[in-house]
């Protein structure tokens, strides 16, 4: 039986991706959408295996501004979706409804998923559902997805909508100028949309708006684009307005319309007046961006130092008992002494130290998500906004780099929702100093071994050097490559609320099996790489004395360069080597190279560094460039090997010189 496909669509935080893991549960997987790298998510409905349910970016309008908003309305037009459910925000209405007048004109059948009822009537006020639904011809479901209230109504409704499939009423609801406009291009056009299978309204819409790509697509002539420019001129001219707010106008009056029938609004949501009240204190002029850092040194403080450490210490106990009880069993096996010391040297010593760092992985992306849950990112963005237009970004370039400090793949990737050209190809390059995830290992590892007592102090001192080296790379860069105004940065901001249990958990989950996935293919490769090159020298006979070995002949020729920095032993500049594969090889180089497991490579690090070179060797491996994933994610987004090299060049050119200036001025006073 052929699977329905239905498409979720709605405003960004309308509480799309809860009623997404509310309707599909853990049964999704996610992938990208063909032709662009916006990821996707796909689920079936729980109670309704017959059915696919496709996530689609959050997007505001189907103008193609940015590709979010390409991947949604090429979704709809291309793949044929039997069925939109369109999650509207009851607490924002007017601005959710934007959007659905515009899904409306797809002439896809469709049913509104009116969200957080619960908290418009705990308000004090109402919405009478069963109008607006007369008056815009969809039926509208009230539901709380955060509580799974009206969950099983909305599944009985999308089961009745399949069997009995009802088209859209066709919109009519301009007026005036904008109504004449319209109806005299779709007579224009009307072959032209029937032939290319676009609905006739949405498509004239378009060309209202002076939409490029629905006039490539409708393949008008010459003739008719010039009859339809004048039309619109005509109209402007008529309105005293340009093309796209005479359309905007046109659909909030109806709305409002609409709006003044079926919404009582006697106040705002409990939620709003909270948020304003907390918002006076988090997005202060002043002090929005010093309690931004305190949240942070709190949540370093318990990653590290109280929950992660000891779960992290447990787990380093577990993973040493099984190194030993597994060479035991080797040992008792009669294995050769090669493949003995591959087995515990190189893939139980190296996958085992990045491992280990699981639990402070988890704590900190459940704080992360937290935070991201709650509504606080949001308000992030909006407070950066003003210290980033000073090195020629705008907020909006803020959300690309906060990404980044969870991953620079899926952080470079997000640059695509910037409009402008300039401010995407800055963000790309800037990322990837906001320190990702994948270096953690690198930083519990130097701190264990030179700064126990003062973990969180030195963590918010390489994360904001990194943001520091960011800003001023900006600088920079706005006065040499990149000149030029960023464009204006509209946000809006979502109410706080008391994040999901379920949300969390998943998000935690996704970061959890990412590195699972990461320690047991990139590391586990890249340990037995380590370990046959420190074990064999370049006539291959197996040697005991590493310093003799292939690794360490490439590794000292490096080391020369990297004296400066304060790191001249061969393993260093070897395990920056391996960094380039994934970040957390680094830990697991050094433990190699060293063979021993956590605790026997926190007593070997001082043999490799002082406290200042171990400083000013985290320094460089938060800026150098990232690895081989963010490096293809960059070339991918900028399209040209030779700017994706200059990038990678420009940020290892930057830690080598930040690196330079730590080792050397300090060496003036240690």
């Amino acid at each position: 039986m052929t699977q329905a496909l239905l498409a979720l669509a709605g405003n960004q935080n309308s509480g799309k991706t809860t009623l997404f893991n509310v309707l599909t549960g853990s049964n999704q997987h996610v992938g990208n959408f063909p032709g662009v790298t916006v990821e996707k998510k796909v689920g079936q409905i729980k109670a309704l295996k017959e059915a696919a349910l496709v996530d689609l970016p959050g997007i505001y309008s189907l103008s193609p501004y940015t590709n979010e908003e390409i991947v949604t309305r090429d979704f709809i037009l291309k793949e044929h979706p039997q069925l939109i459910i369109n999650i509207v925000d009851a607490t924002n209405i007017e601005r959710n409804l934007y959007l659905t007048l515009q899904l409306m004109e797809l002439q896809v059948p469709m049913i509104i998923a009116l969200n957080m009822m619960d908290e418009v009537i705990q308000s004090g006020n109402s919405i009478d559902t069963e109008r607006l639904s007369k008056e815009l011809g969809i039926e509208i479901i009230p539901i709380s997805a955060a509580h799974k209230q009206g969950i099983n109504e909305l599944i009985r409704a999308i089961k009745k909508m399949l069997k009995q499939p009802q088209a859209i009423p066709k919109p009519d609801f301009c007026t005036g100028e904008v109504h004449r406009a319209l109806h005299a291009i779709a007579h224009i056009i009307e072959d032209h949309a029937k032939q290319n299978e676009y609905p006739l309204r949405f498509a004239a819409t378009k060309l209202v708006e002076g939409d490029q790509v629905m006039q490539e697509a409708l393949q008008l002539h010459e003739d008719d684009i010039h009859i339809i420019e004048e039309i619109v001129r005509s109209m402007e001219h008529a309105l005293s307005t340009d093309r796209e707010a005479a359309l905007a106008d046109m659909r909030y009056s109806y709305i409002e319309a609409i709006c003044n029938d079926s919404v009582c609004r006697l106040q705002e949501t409990y939620s709003q007046q909270r948020s304003e009240k907390i918002d006076r204190w988090l997005t202060h002029k002043y002090l929005g961006i010093p309690i931004f850092i305190g949240i942070m040194l709190t949540i370093f403080y318990i990653t590290f130092s109280v929950v992660g450490g000891v779960l992290q210490e447990w787990l380093e106990i577990g993973i040493e008992a099984f190194s030993e009880q597994f060479s035991l069993l080797l040992s008792n096996m009669h294995v050769s002494t090669w493949l003995h010391e591959l087995l515990i040297n190189g893939v139980c010593s190296g996958v085992g130290s990045v491992l280990s760092f699981l639990p402070i992985i988890v704590i900190l992306f459940f704080f992360l998500s937290l935070l991201e849950d709650s509504g606080y990112m949001a308000r992030v963005a909006f407070v950066m906004d003003r210290s980033l237009r000073k090195i020629g970004l705008s907020g909006r370039s803020f959300v690309p780099m906060l990404i980044g400090f969870g991953c620079s793949v899926p952080a470079i990737m997000a640059t695509r929702t910037l409009s402008s050209e300039r401010d995407r190809k800055m963000t790309i390059l800037l990322t990837p100093f906001m320190s990702c995830s994948a270096k953690l290992p690198i930083y519990g590892m130097i701190t264990a071994a030179f700064f126990p007592s003062h973990t969180a102090i030195i963590l918010v001192s390489v994360y904001l050097l990194g943001i520091l080296v960011a800003i001023i790379s900006g600088f920079l860069l706005k006065k040499t490559v990149f000149q030029g105004e960023c464009v204006p940065f509209v946000m809006e901001l979502p109410a706080y609320r008391i994040p999901a249990a379920k949300s969390v958990i998943l998000h935690m989950w996704d970061k959890a099996k990412d590195f699972l996935h990461r320690a047991f293919t990139v590391i586990f490769a890249a340990s037995i790489l380590i370990w046959f090159l420190q074990s064999f020298d370049w006539q291959l006979h197996y040697l005991n004395d590493s310093s003799q070995s292939i690794l360490a002949s490439i590794g000292s020729m490096l080391a020369q360069i990297l004296a400066p920095l304060g790191f001249n032993d061969w393993r260093a500049a070897t395990a920056l080597i391996s960094g380039i594969t994934a970040k957390e090889s680094v830990v697991s180089t050094l433990s190699v190279l060293t063979q021993g497991n956590d605790a026997m490579l926190t007593q070997a690090l001082p043999q490799i560094f002082t406290p200042l070179s171990a400083y000013s060797f985290l320094a460089f491996t938060v800026l150098y460039m990232p690895c081989i994933a963010a490096f293809a994610a960059t070339k991918r987004e900028l399209c040209s090997w030779r700017e994706a090299l200059l990038t990678a060049a420009y940020q290892t050119t930057a830690a080598y010189i930040v690196a330079l200036l730590i080792y050397q001025i300090g060496s003036l006073f240690l």
